[in-house]
């Protein structure tokens, strides 16, 4: 036999393999997936339950609905309703777009993993070097995505169906859903392609997304409505899922899945395994003397991150805070609206706050879990080489963990105290100090991740899991008539809703000292454990 038919026998083509890596993916992901689409189904089902018991007469919708019309900033953030008679659009104006978007973020994290994480650890030359095709790692992640889009589709539309909703309706909310997945999947495609970093990768997917929800809130919230049609979220709303369908509005998800699927394999074919179409910028022969401390190397390490953390979070405080004047008047002519608004969480300020500290917790959850994963892969043991202390890498991880997110609830509240004031509302400073309240809970809740790594590296997703179990019971528990002792599990249930409630300084001191405790316990556990 010849050595071109040998290789022709061991090798059939470009999606060789495919079947056995998807196996793999689906076992590496048999954790995450189903928690974050069981969450987006929980959340879906409260929201649907809570409004039909809310909002029981037409008149009572009707009067909500044109409230919310009548808000620009309102509308730019949830998208218009385009039905104010219709409970399932009142019901989902806020799981329309912006839920679907934090959904689709699940399939952007699945695609990033398989491939570009793969490359950079080097995992994917070796699998490259077994009877693997080329294209199999982008193939079998897509088809993964694809079956886990036609589940969160199935799984959504089925929740709001079970919370009262009309069938017809879910259905079609259900296929949104799964459409916004698969545009989500095939952006993260393209995305992978540029950069050789995972790290930066994850900016430019950020961007993408950044830029699909600002064109729609452009269009949703300016008198260019037509703008809503360039963007895929603008798709969720347009499709009139809740009354007089436009089924053919779509065949728009997956007729762009398939664009920009076709531009990411052409990309992929013009660069090199493990590179990106972007180049790196190569590094300084001579580091700075700063960064020689393992505190300063994480915090080198992050600091894109936090500057791209830092411009989100004060953009969503800004343009939150330029809301909550308005809201005032939506609450004053909706009698119901004013029971809704404090199930959430009481005033826009306080409701702010509590859900910006909980997407804020992510921020020193995937510092932690960084750290655990320079362990894993055997960077830790390369800088604890040069002389640097386990004390000072686990001190190091502690600081900008904490100090990090502690900094933007700061930017946060500095946000929303000067959109509320830019935007007449009475006393913004209290958003400021507000704000601070938020930290002892968003520093105990990771330090659930922090013990978990001090025991073994891998353990260190307990953050993840922590933060999702605590986010359940702060925001649908009531809604889901909990029990009160199991909603006040949550260390975001116990901070005082400053400014709706009186301030109250011991729930925030226990949480501080709960959080110590923790972070204490874990450096004991930490240096007694073999590195790895």
């Amino acid at each position: 036999m010849t050595g071109r038919s040998m290789r022709t026998t061991a090798y059939a083509g470009p999606f060789t393999g495919t079947a056995l890596l998807l196996r793999q993916n689906l076992r590496r992901d048999r954790i995450i997936a189903p928690v974050w689409i069981a969450v987006m189904v929980v959340m879906t089902y409260a929201s649907a339950a809570s409004t039909t018991t809310l909002f029981k007469t037409t008149a009572d919708r009707l009067r909500l609905a044109t409230s919310i019309n009548e808000q620009p900033a309102l509308r730019a953030l949830y998208g218009p309703i385009l039905d104010p008679g219709s409970v399932g659009e009142l019901a989902m104006s806020k799981m329309t777009e912006l839920y679907a978007l934090f959904a689709a973020v699940l399939f952007v994290i699945l695609v990033r993993r398989h491939t570009r994480v793969e490359e950079e650890s080097g995992r994917s030359e070796l699998i490259g070097a077994t009877v693997v095709g080329r294209d199999a790692p982008m193939a079998a992640v897509l088809v993964e995505c694809a079956g886990l889009a036609a589940v969160l589709g199935l799984a959504v539309g089925g929740s709001a169906i079970a919370g009262g909703l009309p069938v017809s309706g879910s259905v079609w909310f259900g296929l949104t859903w799964a459409g916004t997945a698969l545009v989500g999947t095939a952006v993260a495609a393209v995305a992978v392609q540029l950069s050789a970093s995972a790290r930066t990768c994850g900016g430019f997917i950020a961007g993408m997304l950044g830029g699909i929800f600002l064109l729609r809130a452009l269009g949703d919230g300016g008198r260019w409505t037509w703008l809503s049609w360039l963007s895929p979220l603008g798709w969720n709303t347009q499709l009139r899922a809740w009354s007089d369908p436009r089924g053919w509005a779509v065949l728009l998800y997956p007729a762009i899945t398939a664009v920009l699927l076709v531009l990411a394999r052409e990309l992929r074919a013009h660069r090199d395994l493990g590179g990106g179409l972007i180049a790196a910028r190569p590094g300084r022969v001579v580091g700075p003397a700063w960064v020689r401390s393992p505190i300063a190397l994480i915090l080198r390490l992050q600091r894109t991150s936090l500057i791209l953390w830092t411009v989100a979070i004060a953009f969503m405080g800004v343009a939150f805070g330029a809301m909550a004047p308005g809201l005032d008047d939506m609450v004053e002519s909706v009698g119901s609206g004013q029971e809704l608004i404090d199930r959430l969480g009481g005033v826009m300020i306080a409701a702010v706050l509590s859900i910006g500290a909980m997407i804020i917790t992510c921020f020193a959850v995937t510092v932690i879990n960084h750290s655990s994963a320079d362990e894993t892969d055997g960077r830790l043991e390369m800088v604890l080489s040069t002389g640097a202390s386990r004390r000072g890498w686990y001190a190091g991880t502690v600081v900008v963990a904490f100090a990090g997110a502690g900094w933007l609830v700061f930017v946060l509240g500095l946000g929303l105290w000067l959109g509320y004031g830019l935007a007449g509302g009475n006393d913004p400073y209290a958003a400021l100090g507000a704000s601070l309240a938020w930290i002892p809970a968003v520093t105990l809740v990771a330090a659930f991740g922090l013990l978990a790594w001090s025991f073994r590296p891998s353990w260190s997703i307990v953050g993840w899991f922590a933060l999702v179990l605590f986010l359940l019971l702060t925001v649908v528990g009531e809604l889901l008539e909990l029990p009160e002792w199991v909603i006040d599990l949550s260390p975001y249930s116990a901070v005082p809703q400053y400014p709706a409630e009186a301030w109250r300084w011991m729930p925030l001191i226990v949480l501080a000292v709960l959080a110590t405790l923790a972070t204490v316990g874990a450096w004991f556990r930490f240096r007694e454990r073999d590195i790895g």
